[in-house]
């Protein structure tokens, strides 16, 4: 139970781990995530170390696995190991496919365009026929087929090079064609055909080369209309061929596909966890007998029965006889910060850890947060309507948690609301409860029990008459004083009497009531947290930090502001409504005790001996100043010179250290700034709680501005701007109160974060390397 409220223990083991088992077992080690393995070979290059052969292959098998899902759709299916020779196998049978499948597309390709061209030549042959006979030399002609967007460059380069001596005409395909280049994506191009008449051999090569450059396919095009009506014939029948064998392979390919969608996720990571495990294997050392493997690793003490079973288990899969073997390890460096945490209390350690990791083994905040954090967000967003909304949607959030997550939305924001469902279901349960204490529903209050003051005709001692209905209905403004009998029967049994909700001096009763409630609240959270740092002054066993730290410090804050807050108290508790119009201030008050000033008349003392003990108090405060600020270094100092004086009689070499590590200076400068800090902090810290009141007003004005308008606008407004906008300022304003006035009085946060080896990163769809 001791390690909920404290990070835990740390210990730095070493793992012997022989060559054959030792895949194995990090594979193990990985699935059970508990241990941080150190990097040996700091300063051996990545490509040269032992398994860098290895991670290639991983590498570049991901790379062709990662392509693989493109043509298939992964099913979730149980884990298995994928043979090698298998995934091999599929991979050379879709590559050959895929060879086969663009050629045979390639082919179809051919044939098409010479299908179009065998069918558009006749016409281009019949309206050249009376231009060519009347010439005495042989007309000779090239036909083929171009992308249509470069016909216009096409025909204007033939018209120069050739100097008009060409007869060119052409005619669009119509239908857009496949590209066989494009076996996967299957993209379509649109070509037109064309028929170039010339003569002479010289123009020949000129325009074969011209068609050449602009990437023209030319095709042997018969000259007579039977030859060319004969070769259309063999064309078509082996246009129909060709698509019979296509569609048959591309039947083959989908059901290579369809079996390869079966695994292949599986593959992906396995292979990816093949990658991991070399990658760590990486970091260890091999002995000179290239028989055993080294690692150090950080774990959790408590974990250690759990790593040495995983060993067993890897060391049993691999076939090893020779056992691998864990041992602790004394040293002197930092461990890392681990605190174990579930699907609950992950999200209030993530707002601790979004401050700093917390120093190893210090006192952890974050179970506190899960109580205080909701509730100080509570008191600003107190309404019971707008929680029980919140409340609603956090408890959706909740018992959709499984389907939700097997969805894996990749948004952003919801992956953020989502991952803190627990923080919002406990903001919104405690948002009904400061509800129900401030009675704000929607900005109006709910009349459970009646009101404790009664409105019916009574007597008014002052004015010498009764009231009557009439008069009721006749003023729109009427003071109800507590002090005339009948008028106030008691007090409401739970939160604020609903009748101040139509009261014209609402504001001025709850700005004295919430602005005292979060003096008070603000003083005990910061008590709280200074009375936190003694059990960390005790488990480091530091005592000087105890009577020369936390005592004044504790003592500082009690004796001004723990004060304050009995004064709220005694005044709420001894002046009544028949003399609460003398009550003194207690602002003024607090003031004049620092100034030692108890001579104003327009403040009279709260009761018998208040200049004296507040006299006392000052002085005990002030007193605690030099505690902290010059009595803690002076000791300081004088301990140091004491062990440099009993080692030097010892050892010289411990002498040199010694010197070298303390710092008369520095030690002093931070002391001074930790004293100033806090005593200044003490004061402006109690000053930001108020944003509790400020924040509570402001949520139920902004509530009472939008109970005013239509429905329509009402329910999208207190969605779009209490519920999120109103919801996100509060939640930041109570993350600011942990960060800076209660963790800093405790929690240091200087630590490094436990980063476990775990595939559970790869399984959630990543790997950080």
């Amino acid at each position: 139970m001791g390690e909920l409220f404290r990070s835990e223990e740390m210990t730095l083991a070493q793992l012997f781990l022989q060559s054959e088992a030792a895949y194995c077992c990090v594979s193990e080690l990985g699935e059970i995530g508990m241990v941080q393995f150190r990097d040996l070979n700091p300063d051996v290059n990545v490509f040269q170390r032992k398994f860098v052969n290895e991670v290639r292959r991983c590498e570049e098998m991901d790379r062709k696995l990662s392509n693989a899902i493109i043509y298939c759709f992964p099913l979730l299916t149980p884990l298995y190991v994928a043979p090698q020779a298998t995934f091999e196998k599929l991979e050379n049978e879709l590559k050959e496919i895929n060879t086969n499948q663009e050629a045979l597309k390639k082919n179809f390709l051919e044939l098409t365009e010479l299908k179009h061209i065998l069918r558009r030549t006749q016409q281009f042959f019949d309206e050249v026929s009376l231009t060519c006979a009347r010439r005495p030399c042989k007309t000779i002609f090239v036909a083929g087929v171009i992308g249509r967007e470069r016909i216009p460059t096409f025909e204007r380069m033939l018209w120069r090079v050739c100097r008009g001596n060409v007869f060119l005409r052409q005619a669009d395909i119509e239908d857009p064609l496949e590209d066989p280049s494009s076996v996967s994506t299957g993209d379509q191009v649109h070509k037109t055909v064309f028929i170039i008449f010339f003569q002479g051999d010289q123009l020949k090569n000129r325009v074969k080369k011209i068609c050449e450059g602009f990437r023209a396919t030319l095709y042997p095009c018969p000259e007579t209309p039977q030859e060319r009506k004969e070769m259309l014939a063999g064309v078509n029948a082996r246009i129909d061929d060709l698509q019979m064998v296509l569609n048959q392979t591309e039947d083959h390919r989908q059901r290579v596909l369809q079996a390869a969608a079966k695994t292949v996720r599986v593959w992906f990571i396995k292979v990816r966890k093949m990658k991991a495990i070399y990658h760590t294997l990486n970091l260890c050392n091999i002995d000179v007998t290239q028989k055993c493997l080294i690692a150090e690793v950080w774990c959790s003490v408590s974990d250690m029965d759990s790593i040495q079973f995983a060993l067993r288990r890897g060391t049993e899969k691999s076939g090893s006889t020779v056992p691998s073997i864990l041992n602790r390890m004394q040293s002197k460096q930092t461990p890392p910060t681990y605190n174990k945490t579930n699907k609950f209390t992950s999200g209030f350690q993530n707002i601790v850890d979004a401050y700093g990791i917390g120093s190893y083994r210090e006192i952890n905040p974050a179970p506190y947060t899960i109580i205080t954090f909701p509730f100080l967000f509570a008191v600003m967003f107190g309404d019971l309507g707008h929680g029980v909304l919140m409340t609603c949607a956090a408890l959706y959030l909740v018992l959709r948690e499984n389907r939700l997550m097997a969805q894996k939305n990749d948004n952003e924001m919801f992956s953020m609301v989502f991952a803190g469902r627990y923080i919002i279901l406990l903001m919104g349960i405690f948002s009904v409860y400061t509800g129900i204490i401030y009675n704000d529903c929607f900005s109006k209050s709910l009349n459970v029990f009646g009101s404790g003051w009664s409105v019916r005709p009574m007597f008014d001692a002052r004015l010498g008459a009764n009231w009557t209905f009439d008069t009721l209905e006749g003023n729109k403004i009427l003071q109800l004083d507590p002090t005339i009998e009948g008028v106030f029967k008691g007090p409401y049994p739970i939160g604020i009497d609903p009748i101040w909700n139509i009261a014209t001096n609402k504001l001025t009763f709850l700005n004295s009531f919430k602005m005292k409630m979060s003096v008070i609240l603000g003083v005990i959270h910061m008590l709280f947290g200074v009375s936190l740092s003694l059990f960390n002054h005790l488990y480091f066993k530091k005592p000087l930090n105890i009577y020369l730290g936390f005592i004044p410090e504790i003592v500082f804050m009690a004796s001004l502001f723990g004060y304050l807050v009995i004064l709220i108290f005694y005044k709420w508790l001894t002046y009544d409504a028949r003399i609460s119009k003398d009550a003194p201030s207690l602002l003024i008050a607090f003031i004049n005790m620092f100034l030692f000033n108890y001579n104003d008349p327009s403040n009279q003392p709260l009761y018998r001996g208040q200049m004296a003990i507040q006299s006392l108090l000052v002085v005990i405060a002030l007193a605690c100043v030099p505690c902290m600020l010059i009595v803690k270094t002076l000791v300081l100092r004088r301990q140091h010179l004491w062990r440099k004086n009993l080692r030097c009689l010892l050892s010289p070499a411990v002498k040199a250290h010694e010197e070298e590590e303390f710092n008369f200076g520095d030690v002093a400068v931070h002391q001074a700034i930790h004293t100033i800090e806090y005593c200044l902090g003490c004061i402006s810290n109690t000053a930001s709680y108020l944003r509790l009141w400020a924040l509570s007003l402001a949520h139920a004005q902004l509530s009472e501005v939008l109970w005013t308008m239509s429905f329509s606008s009402f329910s999208v407004l207190t969605v779009a701007i209490l519920l999120i906008m109103e919801g996100l300022s509060a939640f930041l304003h109570a993350l600011r109160l942990h960060w800076v006035e209660f963790q800093n009085k405790f929690y240091s946060g200087q630590g490094f974060k436990f980063l476990p080896f775990t595939f559970d990163s790869i399984l959630g769809g990543g790997l950080e390397d």
